[in-house]
């Protein structure tokens, strides 16, 4: 396998504050990763280094085999598939969630005079179906919920049929009942052989799709642990990476966390 991702001593300074401080990760083609971490701690920061959006101080950054500062990035993104909430203001709200999804073909996010054929179209709503809004294909992204709004932008991230998929927290602000069937529609989108190289960033274990294979925590920037879900996921790693003592449990094929008691 190659790597899809390769940072080495990576930092990323603003203000003189390191966001990211002095990271080296790898990424192996074919892998699921979970980023967790607390707030601030620096999780998307390091995504839109993987994204090619964000360029670090210092260190070295290999995205699909291509270094980062040396390559053209607009030839790079259509190979990343992106979905978070920095996403959302950037669709028109008139716009009707097919037409979101198929605008990813173009690398844009509204329509303007391009033109798609039929199998485009077809892809574009068999993706919808994927995620489980395929009856909302033909509704305004303006009305629909955090929930289907998230779900259309996974859709949009997958429609170049990219070689790496960026997920910036998929479920927050979305319900338990939302969130369990998005974990379902990921965990199987995780353990197809044919999808993308995944990473996902997350601040709960319970958000963590079945079918994911790696983890990465990061706390002030700083890499807490990193490596094979079931090696890193530990009570111990979970509590050094949040401040605080936790236990963390398997549950066939999903992870909880909870506090200790106060003694």
């Amino acid at each position: 396998m190659s790597d899809v991702l390769e940072l080495v001593d990576v930092s990323v300074v603003r203000g003189g504050r390191p966001l990211v401080d002095h990271v080296s990760w790898a990424a192996e083609e074919g892998e699921r990763w979970a980023v967790l971490g607390p707030n601030g701690a620096g999780k998307t920061t390091l995504l839109q280094v993987a994204s090619s959006y964000l360029h670090p101080s210092t260190g070295t950054v290999q995205i699909l085999g291509e270094k980062l500062g040396s390559v053209d990035v607009f030839e790079l993104r259509p190979r990343i598939g992106i979905a978070g909430a920095s996403m959302l203001d950037r669709i028109p709200r008139r716009q009707t969630v097919v037409e979101t999804v198929l605008t990813a073909a173009y690398g844009m996010t509204a329509t303007w005079r391009e033109s798609y054929d039929r199998s485009d179209e077809d892809r574009a709503r068999l993706l919808l179906d994927r995620l489980g809004i395929a009856h909302l294909a033909d509704r305004t992204f303006g009305t629909l919920s955090e929930g289907e709004r998230k779900r259309t932008l996974i859709s949009r991230a997958l429609m170049t049929d990219p070689e790496l998929l960026l997920l910036d927290e998929p479920a927050a602000g979305v319900d338990l009942g939302g969130r369990e069937d998005l974990m379902r529609r990921l965990g199987r989108l995780a353990k197809d052989p044919a999808a993308p190289s995944m990473v996902m960033v997350t601040h709960h274990v319970e958000e963590i799709p079945a079918g994911f294979t790696h983890c990465l925590m990061i706390n002030n920037g700083k890499l807490v642990a990193s490596g094979p879900l079931e090696e890193t996921l530990t009570s111990r790693n979970l509590s050094k990476c949040f401040g605080l003592p936790l236990t963390v449990e398997r549950q066939g094929e999903r992870w909880t966390a909870r506090g200790l008691p106060l003694g």
